[in-house]
């Protein structure tokens, strides 16, 4: 597989490693960009990053709870200018609150339901959105909880919109105290971007993955290289531990307050209230991420507007 100055670039940006490596690297690897970014790390040149591509697409990430469900969309645009339009954001809000009572189970379902109050189909109204906004509108995802305490969370105008499910026991649905317990965690999911709820949750397969990585890590160490292999796999193991504490929400230290996790700061909070609270799960959206948005060239496009191209 061939690759582009872009994808050196894209690499660069991922893991923070210089250009020349990155391009090694691709090189490397034939151009395959996760392949890459474990030859780096086994290299010791970057640190573990999570799968992301550059966040490029306009739009917004929303989440919001309803009587009858909660619910996180994000519906993309082709500017900025767009997330800002009280229309456009009217929509967003629409469909997160059609997702959260009829609950789809596919995309081509979603478009065939209802729209809030119109007496269209969410399709017509997206339709609709674009010949009004004058930009191509797009639902690209969407998620909903139906049952425990669900809690919504809104970052930077529509940038990250996080939604958590909670399990709480009975005359806790309401409780205060878990209410600011579900915003504090879905902010530190906004914040920490978890990949896993907790480390039981982790495939063997990234796991294994995981400790092939430290193992060529110790192994291009010439300080580690020679030590034996019992040595070294009590230190992958050592090092597994601060895996699951920077990926799995549960395990990492709770933002508030960092000398505990976030586990044992959950169950604090229940013991206090004399319930029982679990995290049962969580969804983040980023706007854009993984999408790749269309580069223009403004002097061109100029040129053209004043007809000299």
């Amino acid at each position: 597989m061939a690759f582009t100055a872009a994808d050196v670039k894209t690499l660069r940006e991922m893991t923070g490693v210089g250009m020349l490596d990155c391009k090694k690297a691709l090189a490397a690897t034939d151009g395959d960009m996760d392949k890459a970014v474990e030859f780096l790390r086994e290299k010791g040149l970057a640190a573990a990053q999570k799968k992301a591509g550059r966040i490029a697409a306009e739009g917004v990430a929303y989440a919001e709870v309803f009587p009858d469900g909660a619910a996180l969309v994000e519906v993309n645009a082709e500017t900025d200018f767009v997330a800002k339009n009280e229309k456009f954001l009217e929509f967003v809000k629409n469909v997160c609150y059609v997702v959260a009572k009829w609950g789809p189970d596919s995309m081509d379902t979603l478009m065939t339901l209802p729209y809030r109050k119109t007496g269209m189909t969410v399709e017509q109204a997206q339709q609709e959105m674009v010949l009004t906004i004058g930009e191509n509108i797009k639902i690209r995802r969407f998620e909903r909880y139906l049952e425990g305490v669900s809690i919504a969370y809104n970052h930077m105008g529509g940038r990250i919109g996080v939604l958590l499910n909670m399990e709480v026991s009975a005359g806790l649905e309401e409780n205060e105290t878990v209410v600011e317990l579900g915003k504090d965690i879905a902010m530190q999911i906004a914040a920490m971007n978890p990949s896993f709820l907790d480390k039981s949750s982790v495939s063997q397969e990234t796991l294994d993955k995981e400790k092939e990585i430290q193992l060529a890590q110790l192994a291009n160490d010439p300080k580690m290289a020679a030590k034996p292999d019992k040595v070294k796999e009590g230190i992958v193991m050592g090092k597994m531990g601060k895996f699951f504490e920077e990926n799995c929400l549960m395990q990492q230290a709770f933002v508030k307050e960092n000398k505990i996790s976030v586990e044992k700061h959950v169950a604090a909070v229940a013991k206090e209230l004399g319930g029982s609270i679990e995290v049962k799960g969580f969804y983040r959206f980023e706007r854009g991420e993984g999408l790749e948005k269309k580069q223009e060239n403004f002097a061109e496009e100029i040129a053209k507007q004043l007809g000299q191209a």
